[in-house]
């Protein structure tokens, strides 16, 4: 479909501007038409729109990409000035394409109320001490810490430290690492990660994270479990990132949903290094290694850290902001009640301090200005058709997804379709320019009859599905996906391969590791025309036929009988 120059507006803002900074070489092979957008580059500070073709190409994933991971956008922090006009840019792109508005009253838009916490360091404190003298703990070097409590004063005092291993309570593996112990008024000090990794075994799900792995779960349970503070010992392997990571996500403005607000937390939350933890340990008489080990074990008893407290006080500068999901439709020509859902998120971490460089701007290119690009690439391709598929289908790009998940949560508890209507749901996150691939990754393998779909579509086309190869890192408990999967909706991640067709494992091995330890949260997470995007055509190609394919059958895929989340969807399934 032809595509014509459109300028964006948000509040009073005018936000027309110059495309792409590098313009994609001419598609002979598409329907795509150039348009000049000289004189536009002169007016404004804002990305323009470009022509794109109904198919799914390279030109239109480097114009997209690159477009989103503009310095221009500020790297896309969730109800931020810059940030916030790219969801108004993709609500144009789904216009454009030839999509109807499916948020609320009949807008491009749902909105998300959030709270904004910002911590002031230069007045917060925060002090392990041993036998009451201070570790000297620097922020941000050793220790990153916050509170989830909407309050602009939160203030621990001499509160105990209680070791309890990977602070874990799972009935359905037998395991409860908070058992014979109170932690009521004290802090949890805990692993990252579940047993499995270390077992490698039965316990938990072998080396492939489980939820009780993530560290939205530990501070959840530490909170059920009464504790008013929890320390999470970072680990690069068990983590499967560095503590730079950490350091980058956890400092700077933190959102919570005002519609949570309400929600228990613990008051302190913070991560602390490995070396720090060792010292501690030493310090009390207990050696490190061997209390990890311990906790892996299937025989751990929790210990209180003898003598080793922890003294808190937080200056928070609070927030009330909306930030919006941005949500558009194709009504299905037989079934329009029945929805096929495609779900990436908008969102990256915007500007904020960079220890390593000067640049401040986290871009966000492969994470996840790709996955952005994908959902409209379909979309655009759903509405080039001559006729609408037999169901319907939402395309939602969610916000706030790297301050733990806040957009598609929101979704997920005020859905704009229900989830007893969404037959199943695709979910494109963080793709890796490895090229044309022999394969397509599926995150969280064995999980639902979304599987079969993929399974014989990949054959047709000589390719084949490999289970994540980078289990122990969670990503199907860190992306969007999980928030409708706990509410029972069938959801599949699976946007790209791993096996290089000609230069084979290794390679795609190679950037993946590269991607991960350098640019993962990290300012060169940019855009780069070098990219080689044949991978992106290919999976994304792949999962329009596997998607179009379910919006044309009467089949409604369900999870596998033993996954976690069958049961939910049943009853969902029910009206229970």
């Amino acid at each position: 479909m032809i595509r014509t120059l459109s300028i964006l507006s948000v509040s009073t803002l005018a936000l027309a501007a110059c495309g792409p900074a590098n313009e994609p070489a001419e598609d002979t092979n598409t329907d795509a038409v150039s348009t000049d957008t000289a004189a536009a580059e002169t007016m404004s500070e804002w990305p323009v729109h470009s022509d794109t073709s109904s198919g799914i190409t390279e030109a239109d994933f480097a114009y997209r990409i690159s477009t989103l991971a503009d310095d221009r956008f500020g790297g896309r922090g969730p109800a931020s000035e810059k940030g916030e006009p790219a969801a108004q840019w993709i609500a144009t792109e789904m216009e454009n394409a030839g999509l109807q508005p499916a948020g609320v009253d009949g807008s491009w838009f749902q909105p998300v109320a959030l709270i904004e916490s910002t911590l002031d360091e230069a007045t917060s404190s925060f002090e392990i001490t041993l036998n009451g003298e201070p570790m000297g703990l620097t922020s941000l070097e050793d220790v990153t810490y916050w509170s989830q409590n909407p309050q602009e004063s939160v203030s621990l005092e001499a509160s105990d430290l209680v070791w309890v291993g990977y602070g874990t309570v799972a009935p359905e593996y037998g395991w409860d690492d908070y058992q014979g112990v109170d932690v009521e008024g004290k802090t949890v000090v805990m692993l990252i990660n579940d047993p499995g990794f270390i077992n490698q075994g039965e316990d938990f799900n072998g080396s492939a994270m489980t939820y009780y792995g993530r560290w939205t779960y530990k501070f959840e349970e530490a909170a059920r479990q009464g504790a008013e503070g929890a320390i999470i010992i970072h680990q690069t392997e068990p983590a499967s990132y560095p503590w730079g990571t950490v350091r980058a996500s956890w400092s700077g403005p933190q959102f919570i949903l005002a519609a949570g607000a309400n929600n228990d937390f613990v008051d302190v939350q913070s991560w602390i290094t490995e070396e720090t933890a060792v010292t501690l340990f030493e310090a009390i008489g207990l050696d490190f290694e061997a209390e990890a080990a311990r906790a892996a074990s299937g025989e751990f008893t929790p210990v209180t850290m003898e003598g080793a407290q922890l003294s808190a006080s937080l200056n928070n500068s609070l927030r009330e902001l909306s930030s919006n999901n941005v949500a558009g439709m194709i009504e299905g020509a037989e079934r329009p009640d029945e929805y096929v859902l495609f779900m990436a998120h908008w969102d990256h971490i915007g500007e904020r301090l960079n220890f390593a460089g000067d640049d401040q701007i986290y871009n966000g290119a492969v994470d996840n200005a790709t996955g952005t690009a994908a959902i409209l690439e379909i979309a655009e391709r759903f509405a080039g058709n001559a006729g609408a598929p037999a169901r319907s289908l939402i395309f939602v790009a969610v916000t706030a997804e790297e301050q733990g998940l806040l957009g598609s949560e929101y979704y997920a508890i005020d859905p704009l379709v229900p989830h007893n209507q969404t037959v199943a749901g695709f979910n494109f996150d963080g793709m890796l320019p490895i090229g044309p691939t022999e394969d397509i990754v599926v995150i969280g393998y064995g999980s639902s009859e979304l599987e079969d779909i993929l399974r014989v579509q990949a054959e047709e086309r000589g390719m084949y599905l490999t289970p994540d190869p980078n289990p122990e890192a969670g990503y199907y408990y860190r992306s969007d996906h999980v928030t409708l999967a706990r509410r029972g909706v069938p959801m599949l991640y699976a946007d790209s391969g791993s096996i290089h067709a000609e230069l084979g494992a290794e390679y795609g091995a190679q950037i993946e590791a590269g991607y991960r330890l350098e640019r993962y949260h990290k300012p060169s997470d940019e855009y780069n025309e070098d990219w080689d995007l044949a991978g992106f055509v290919q999976s994304t190609n792949l999962m329009y036929d596997v998607a179009a394919q379910l919006a044309n059958s009467e089949d409604w895929p369900t999870w596998y009988e033993g996954n976690e989340f069958r049961s939910i969807r049943e009853a969902s399934m029910a009206g229970e």
